[in-house]
């Protein structure tokens, strides 16, 4: 019988997470990124201050724990007193 030698997938794909959340890219150096939505198999992350979009497997992505939310956010909020960003 088809298929009757194949394992069930017994690993839920992870819920969407909102437009805008801070997520951690694991395969990248724990590199955070705002959630931008989905493109096939992979995720969309942006640099908080800016800058192009990746995409990564989301099983490589974590929430971003609070310091980390700071961290990413001071950054952006640096860049823009220097005119770096909007």
């Amino acid at each position: 019988m088809y298929g009757e030698n194949v394992r069930p997938n017994s690993q839920a794909p992870p819920a969407l997470p909102a437009l805008g959340t801070l997520l951690v890219d694991t395969s990248r150096a724990d590199r955070v990124g705002e959630f931008r939505g989905v493109a096939g198999p992979y995720w969309s992350l942006r640099p908080v201050g800016g800058g192009a979009e990746w995409e990564v497997e989301p099983r490589h992505v974590r929430p971003a724990v609070l310091i980390e939310q700071l961290r990413a956010r001071t950054a952006r909020l640096n860049a823009r007193s220097r005119g770096e960003v909007l």
